[in-house]
């Protein structure tokens, strides 16, 4: 690296592209980081939304007590579970698969909570004239409460996703295999083989940012309306 830095180039080069995909499986990357996200996101908010629907609006014994439970497992850092969650996946064959790497983090409850809120301030009477026309409890998820909430769906899916996106530690400690490995992961390996080839680093942390830039614009709306209906309610 030279020194001075010179902020403007002399001309503008791709090489640095080209030689990160040559020396490492960067392609391979980018698409194991895309599908962890996508599955993991829609797995996430999927199951948050159901369990939201269940602790807001389905009366059953102890449900406010399980609830308080439940959201009792925010105050557990995520360090303090990475041990025996490595330890139960390797007991299930799991480590060095996406199943294992995905697994731990598909009941998140951050996003049950906020959809859990929202969906409290929905008044009954919808849901009641939905079991008037004969309606399931599944039906009135999929087709009365999930089109109200759309909003907040589209917030927590951009956050869950830039969160998978960017997660480094638990990937590089399930994944042993360089097919496998995510877009982190394979940037901290590069830095530690070419740690003097900072061209390589900065065109890989470009590309790294690509995905999650063309996620927000095309969700933007959502998102910013997402977060401005998102604030703890009921």
């Amino acid at each position: 690296m030279a020194i001075p830095i010179q902020w403007i180039p002399d001309k503008v080069s791709f090489e640095a592209y080209q030689k990160l995909f040559k020396i490492f499986p960067f392609g391979r990357a980018i698409f194991n980081s895309i599908y962890v996200a996508v599955m993991t996101t829609f797995i996430t908010i999927s199951s948050a939304a159901m369990a939201g629907y269940v602790f807001a609006k389905i009366e059953f014994k102890g449900r406010e007590k399980i609830f308080v439970l439940y959201l009792a497992t925010l105050m557990i850092p995520n360090q303090v579970t990475m041990i025996p969650n490595f330890i139960i996946l390797k007991y299930m064959g799991l480590l060095n698969t996406f199943t294992g790497l995905m697994l731990p983090s598909l009941i998140n409850a951050f996003a049950t909570f906020i959809l859990r809120q929202n969906m409290r301030i929905i008044p009954d009477a919808y849901i009641e004239a939905a079991v008037i026309d004969g309606a399931s409890h599944f039906a009135i998820f999929y087709k009365v409460i999930l089109p109200l909430i759309k909003p907040i769906l589209a917030a927590l899916g951009i956050i869950t996703f830039m969160g998978t996106w960017n997660s480094y530690l638990w990937p590089l400690i399930i994944l042993t295999s360089r097919n496998k490995m995510t877009l982190p992961v394979g940037l901290s390996l590069l830095n530690g083989q070419y740690a003097s080839q900072y061209n390589l680093l900065m065109a890989g942390s470009l590309i790294s940012i690509i995905p999650i830039l063309i996620v927000f614009l095309f969700a933007q709306k959502y998102f910013e309306k997402g977060l401005s209906l998102g604030g703890i309610k009921g």
